[in-house]
C-alpha cells in the first residue's frame, strides 16, 4: 500500500512541477525485465536509507530486477523486487535532456526534483530522503530504441538530508541486443465493391509486419453522389505474421439514406498493431482513391 501511494504521489508532483515550470520530459518506456544483473549497496552507521546495513540482489539469486529508460536515454530507473520481500527504487538522471554517458556526475540532488542538474535517488522498504546530495559514475551505457536498456553499469553515493553518512552501491545490467521495433506497412487496393442490394462499400488490402501481431484496422469511405457527401466507417482485425502479407477486407455502411454507388471514393485507413518487444502500440495511415464497381 505504501509503495503504491508513494509512486502515485510522485507522479502527481511531477505533473504539477511540469505544468508550473513549463518543462517537458521525455516519456519513460515501460519497465523491462533484466536478463542478467545485480544491485548491491551498503550504508554507514546512521544512514537513514540502509540503516547501516548491506544489501545484495541479483537475477541469478532469484531476485526480480526491472529497468527502464527515457526515450532520450537521459534517465534510467532500476527496480528491485527481492526474493525475500524487499523492494527498492534506484534512479539516475543526467543534467537536462543529455543522454547518460560514461562519466562522473557530481552535485546530484533528489530525482525527480533535480531541475537542470544531475539527479539520483535510492529509496525503498518504506524509506526515502526528503532531500539528498550525491554523486554517481556511469561506467557503461548502451541503449536501444524506445527506452530499451541493453547495458548499464554505474556506482553511486547518496547522502540524506545533508548528512555526512552515506549509502554507497553499484548496479550492473546486461540484456540482449535491442530487438527491432514493430514495423507495419499498410496497403489499400485500388478497386472495391459497391453493393447494389445494401448500398454498402467493401474495401480491402494488405498489411505486412516484421513481428507477429494482431492488427486492428479502422477507416472511413467518402464519396460524392449527386452533390451529396456519402460517408461510412469500417473496422476489422487481421493476424499478421512476418514474411506474408495479411489480406484484410471491411464493409463500410453509409451513415445516411444515400447509398454508395460505383465510382471513385476516398478511403482513409489506420492500422494499429501492438509491439510486444517494447510494450507499445504502433500505427500507420493510408489515404487512397478506390474505384467501386457494382457488386
Amino acid at each position: 500500500m505504501h509503495k503504491t501511494w508513494r509512486r502515485a504521489a510522485l507522479a502527481a508532483s511531477l505533473s504539477i512541477t511540469g505544468a508550473l515550470g513549463g518543462l517537458v520530459a521525455a516519456a519513460p518506456a515501460q519497465a523491462q525485465p533484466v536478463a542478467s544483473g545485480s544491485v548491491t549497496f551498503s550504508g554507514d552507521q546512521g544512514d537513514y536509507i540502509t540503516g547501516g546495513g548491506s544489501y545484495a540482489y541479483s537475477v541469478a539469486g532469484g531476485d526480480q530486477l526491472t529497468t527502464s529508460a527515457s526515450t532520450d536515454a537521459s534517465h534510467v530507473s532500476v527496480n528491485v523486487n527481492g526474493y525475500g520481500g524487499d523492494w527498492w527504487y534506484l534512479d539516475f538522471d543526467a543534467p537536462g535532456s543529455q543522454p547518460l554517458t560514461p562519466g562522473t556526475y557530481e552535485n546530484a540532488t533528489r530525482y525527480p526534483f533535480n531541475g537542470a542538474g544531475p539527479g539520483l535517488s535510492l529509496d525503498g522498504n518504506g524509506r526515502g530522503c526528503n532531500e539528498l546530495t550525491g554523486t554517481f559514475t556511469v561506467l557503461n551505457a548502451v541503449f536501444g530504441p524506445n527506452g530499451y536498456v541493453q547495458t548499464f553499469d554505474a556506482t553511486f553515493e547518496q547522502h540524506c538530508e545533508g548528512g555526512t553518512t552515506a549509502a554507497r552501491g553499484e548496479v550492473h545490467i546486461a540484456n540482449p541486443p535491442a530487438p527491432a521495433p514493430l514495423d507495419l506497412a499498410l496497403a489499400v487496393a485500388t478497386q472495391g465493391t459497391a453493393s447494389t442490394v445494401s448500398g454498402k462499400a467493401v474495401v480491402h488490402g494488405t498489411v505486412t509486419c516484421n513481428q507477429p501481431t494482431s492488427v486492428a484496422l479502422y477507416g472511413t469511405v467518402t464519396e460524392i453522389v449527386k452533390k451529396t457527401i456519402v460517408r461510412g466507417d469500417f473496422t476489422t482485425r487481421v493476424d499478421c505474421v512476418p514474411g506474408t502479407p495479411a489480406a484484410w477486407a471491411a464493409t463500410a455502411t453509409p451513415t445516411g439514406t444515400v447509398p454508395f454507388v460505383k465510382g471513385d471514393v476516398e478511403v482513409s485507413t489506420r492500422a494499429q498493431g501492438y509491439d510486444s518487444e517494447y510494450n507499445q502500440y504502433v500505427e500507420v495511415n493510408d489515404t487512397a482513391v478506390v474505384n467501386l464497381i457494382k457488386g
